[in-house]
Formats: C-alpha cells, structure tokens, sequence
C-alpha cells in the first residue's frame, strides 16, 4: 500500500480492495470538494495560532475532530474516516495475522474497525499529548479483538440467553432499528420486562439456558395481561403464551442483528429481518472458536507482559529522580524490612518526619506511573484505577527492593512537622 501525501488525499479517499489485497485509493469527490475549500479558505495567519510542533496534517486532523465535536454532520466525520484509512488498514493486517483460523479478511476487518469510528472519536483526548493517529493505532485492535470475542459469545448464547445478558437500552435500540412502532416496541419491551421477572431471577449462570416450560410460559403471559393495563397506553386483548414466546424469540433476533451484524451490511442500512439473513448463518465451528479464544488470551498476554516492562521502566526513572535521603528511606523500609520507629532511631528524625517523607516518595512514583497510564492510553485514570496503581506499585517496591514490609500503611502516622 504506497501512503498518501497530499493533505486533500489524506481527508477525501479511502482504501479499494481486490481479493481482499490493497488495489488503490478511491476518491470521494464531496470530501474531496471540501477539503479543496477549506484549503482556499485557509488563512496562513491561523497558523500563528498553531504549535510550532504541529505539522499541517496534524492541524487539519484537530480542525475536522473539533468540527465533529460541534457540529452534528456527517462531513467531518467522513473527513476524519478518510484520514484513518492506515491505522484501519494495519489493525486489520494485524488482527487478520493474528487470527487465520476466522472466516473473515483483511477487507473485512477493515469495514469492522471503520465502523467503530465513533467510538474512536470519543475516546480520543488532544490534551493528552497523543496525536489522532497514535491513538487510533491503539484503539482500533482493541475494538476489532473486542469485536471477535463479543461475536463468539453471540454465537454460544441461545435466544434466551442473549435475553438474558442484553441490556434495556439495548434492546430498545435493537426494536427502534428493526422499524417498530413505538405501541409494538412497548409491548415487546414489557413482554422482555416480565420474562426477565419470571425467568431469569431463578436461574443460575450459563450461557446455554434451558428450555422454558409451558407452565412458566403460561405464568409470563399472565404477568404481561396483568401489567399491559397500567404500562401500555392502550389496553389490549389478553394475550396468549405462544404469543410471548414467539415475540421473545423474535426480539433476540433482532438483538442478534442489531449487536453483531454480518460484516457485509456494516455500509448498508440495517432493517431488521429483511437486511438478508441473522449472523448464525457464518456460525463457526467449536474448534475454531475455542482456537479463538486462545489466540485472544495469548495476544493480551504479550500485550500485558510489554506493559509490565513499561511500567517498570516508568518507575524505576522516577525512583533515580528522588533525593537521596527519600530513596535511603524507601531502602530501609522495603529492602532491610525497617519500621517507622527503628528508621526514626537509625537516622535521628521523628517518626511522624518518617511517616510523610516515605508518603510523599511512594506519591511521587505514583504520579509517575499515572503520567505513564494517560500517554499510554490516552485519557485520565479513574480512582478505582488508581487504587489499582497503587496497589501495583507497592508490590513492585516489595519485588524492587527484595525483602517484603507487609506493615507499610498500617503503622501509626503521626501528623507532626519536623
């Protein structure tokens, strides 16, 4: 695949596939058209405006990204998936490396990644130091694996099963893009609301549910007559369990369709039943899906073990950077198993001097392993992933430092000063 240079190739073409190998770029003239506009439009006096580290590509990146932001067309974003076509392109090479043994390409993977372009997007933070690209070349794998495993477990679920697992707010999505009336997608909500009541409550866990008998079929249909008086704008007739049934079945279809659609009408308007098939038409067999499942935990494997040496390497910086006198603290405390009081005795300062001084080193490491966290992925960690970090530093200290102090934390800190 030659890469593209000029600006208005870079946001007005896309990638073309022959037998699933890169053929050429094809042009969108409507973005193309844009791109020449703005291009005429553009005043070079904006450019003081810029960061002397920004290239033009990288001007115009962020220029479409916040007119996404602002403005709700499809021109920005048509824009910004025409820049992404590469970092879609080597996802889906890689992803396709990785996983020979699914039925789909490289072509195929390519649509699958350009379809989570929103997600992308959101995900996307400027202000982190990451240019769009970086972050789309992180982003885009994860949302293809993530893809792959969601598929697999579709696969696996019966129809009650995906009931089971579907959220309200998915399911209201999935009835809204199968054409309903808002009357049908009310009743088909309360006949999902009452099977949930009914059925799921009393079983336990897996993915392969069994049958539902005619006496509990009965009892949900009993529920629906008795709740479609007070939750549906107009009363309805009494109806029968082989009715519910019936609806259930055909609202896991249609959360079928609408969570894994067939790689083929991901560029196509999607209407439910009529869209050409359901996704168990491409069921892969048992083999294949246990082989990618382990494909998947090996990939996160490597990936987890290259984040460990990151992150040892991110920590280890910013331990040489501590004085002195913090580092001799952290070393009689960790490596030669020290409390608070024999450090105090050791080194003639109050153990409440002890206490803070160790506090503020770990704090400073823990900042570090933070700033590591928000270049990496591109956004801000939550407080259950800091406490994560923090819980992580403290056994890198205890393995960094060779002999375990499990009373660190526990001891009594005294608030004094020096």
């Amino acid at each position: 695949m030659h890469p593209r240079q000029e600006i208005v190739e870079l946001f007005s073409t896309f990638l073309q596939f022959e037998t699933d190998y890169f053929s050429h770029w094809v042009i969108d003239l409507r973005l193309r058209r844009s791109m020449r506009r703005r291009l005429e439009d553009y005043d070079k006096r904006e450019s003081a405006f810029i960061s002397a580290s920004l290239s033009l590509e990288q001007f115009w990146a962020l220029y479409w990204y916040q007119c996404w932001q602002t403005q709700a067309n499809t021109l920005a974003e048509g824009h910004l998936s025409a820049y992404l076509q590469e970092p879609c392109y080597w996802a889906a090479q890689r992803i396709a490396r990785q996983f020979t043994n699914v039925q789909f390409g490289v072509s195929d993977y390519c649509q699958m990644a350009i379809a989570e372009i929103r997600t992308v997007l959101k995900g996307f933070k400027p202000d982190r130091g990451a240019s769009l690209k970086t972050f789309a070349n992180i982003a885009f794998p994860r949302l293809l694996k993530d893809q792959l495993r969601q598929r697999q477990e579709a696969n696996l679920c019966s129809s009650l099963g995906l009931l089971r697992r579907v959220s309200k707010k998915r399911l209201l999505e999935a009835l809204r893009q199968a054409s309903l009336s808002p009357e049908a997608i009310a009743q088909y909500q309360l006949a999902w609301m009452c099977f949930n009541a009914l059925y799921v409550q009393t079983q336990t866990g897996t993915n392969q549910l069994p049958g539902v008998d005619r006496n509990l079929w009965i009892a949900i249909a009993h529920l629906y007559n008795t709740e479609q008086h007070q939750q549906l704008v107009s009363t309805k007739t009494d109806t029968n369990p082989e009715t519910i049934e019936r609806w259930l079945n055909q609202c896991a279809t249609w959360v079928r369709a609408y969570l894994y659609p067939p790689v083929e009408s991901l560029n196509v308007p999607k209407a439910g039943l009529d869209s050409g098939g359901e996704i168990q038409d491409n069921l892969t067999d048992s083999l294949q899906e246990s082989l990618l499942t382990e494909l998947i935990t090996q990939e996160e494997r490597q990936e987890r073990q290259e984040q460990y040496f990151q992150i040892h390497s991110a920590i280890a910086s910013a331990l040489k950077q501590l004085d002195s006198q913090s580092q001799e603290l952290l070393r009689l405390y960790y490596q030669q198993g020290l409390t608070q009081q024999q450090i105090m005795q050791q080194i003639q300062m109050s153990q409440a001097t002890v206490s803070r001084r160790l506090t503020k080193a770990r704090e400073a490491l823990l900042m570090a392993l933070i700033a590591w966290s928000q270049q990496t992925v591109n956004s801000l960690p939550t407080p259950n992933q800091i406490k994560d970090m923090s819980a992580a530093l403290e056994e890198w200290l205890r393995v960094h430092y060779g002999v375990p102090n499990p009373d660190f934390g526990r001891e009594t800190v005294d608030q004094g000063t020096e």
